[in-house]
């Protein structure tokens, strides 16, 4: 399913050509626009008729009005279910164009072509499509496979500074979750384009075996929310205050929560949570969480899409490179670790 594209492109030309689409539809945003939408077209080879749909970037428009506006457009264009959409961009575009494909009457093809590292590593592999709601993160999507993912890792090179670091925040997870080795890799990295990109393919195996194993999330699949539980609950109270922050910001400070939890729970000793937290905090910045009130953060974790009976279920590590999941933990532990991650001395 996970290809590499040369700089000619030529699987994806292949793909086109063995599969023949009646319509090609190019989901873009106003950055993959100008930045690699050009390199898209100067490569693509079809007589194919294709249509260009730009969206604004960014996650305050992944939500229902921009679905509907989508559907609206796949309409006015006459697209039939032979058509194939190609998502061109980050983690919005991948998780929105693949929930308006998956939608659109009752399902047309499509495949994704990340262009942020987030999108590579994390968001384009595993088949969760979804939009935002009521400030809610991904509450509303479905399970729903790409034909296709193409990387294409030189459209790192196209990325600001916080975007890349956005996205090593979920290469970091899968170490903890499933490879000390990869952890270990990454861990004293200087962060360039040059230097991950020796270490993408790593992180993309560790996402599709765990999404392998368990399409639907039953069980293996729950470890890879490790640091979202509270990281989406943060996330979701700084775009509530309109001052959205990088998913990636949101997860590392979950995670090192989480694994205070971890220890708290007498799962790991104090020395691996010195080193996570010290990994973390060498690359990523404290967000100022003191400004939310707990209740408010526990409030959103509440409903988050793998609780079962109103319980919050977290994955957690027992190990570098192990993961537990549906492990609950007390309020008093919850606090615990908010006001570690607060007292942290940067």
């Amino acid at each position: 399913m996970i290809s590499f594209l040369d700089d000619n492109f030529s699987l994806l030309n292949q793909y086109i050509s063995e599969n023949q689409p009646s319509l090609l539809l190019i989901l873009v945003d106003e950055n993959t626009h100008e930045h690699c939408l050009p390199t898209l077209l100067g490569n693509l080879e079809t007589d194919i008729p294709f249509e260009i749909i730009e969206i604004e970037p960014g996650e305050e428009v992944k939500n229902i009005e921009t679905a509907t506006l989508l559907w609206e457009v796949l309409t006015d264009f006459g697209t039939d279910r032979n058509a194939l959409m190609i998502n061109l961009g980050g983690g919005v575009i991948t998780d929105m164009g693949g929930f308006v494909a998956s939608t659109y009457k009752r399902g047309i093809k499509f495949i994704n072509i990340p262009t942020t590292l987030l999108a590579m590593v994390d968001a384009s592999i595993g088949g969760k499509t979804g939009i935002d709601h009521g400030f809610y993160k991904n509450i509303v999507g479905t399970f729903s496979l790409p034909e296709k993912i193409f990387a294409y890792p030189k459209f790192l090179q196209t990325l600001e500074f916080t975007q890349l670091r956005s996205g090593f925040a979920e290469m970091l997870k899968h170490g903890l979750i499933a490879s000390e080795s990869h952890w270990n890799n990454l861990k004293n990295i200087e962060l360039t384009p040059e230097n991950l990109e020796a270490f993408v393919v790593d992180s993309m195996n560790v996402k599709q075996q765990v999404v392998e194993a368990d399409f639907k999330e039953k069980n293996l699949r729950k470890t890879l929310n490790f640091g979202h539980t509270i990281g989406h609950a943060i996330e979701s109270l700084f775009l509530q205050a309109e001052h959205t922050i990088p998913h990636g910001e949101a997860v590392t400070a979950g995670m090192v929560m989480e694994a205070h939890l971890s220890f708290s729970s007498q799962l790991i000793s104090k020395e691996i949570l010195d080193e996570i937290t010290n990994t973390i905090f060498k690359v990523y910045p404290q967000l100022p969480i003191e400004e939310f009130d707990k209740n408010d953060i526990f409030n959103l974790m509440l409903n988050d899409k793998k609780n079962i009976g109103g319980k919050i279920k977290f994955s957690i590590i027992d190990a570098i490179g192990h993961c537990l999941y549906d492990y609950e933990v007390s309020r008093a532990q919850i606090d615990e670790a908010i006001d570690y991650y607060v007292a942290i001395e940067q």
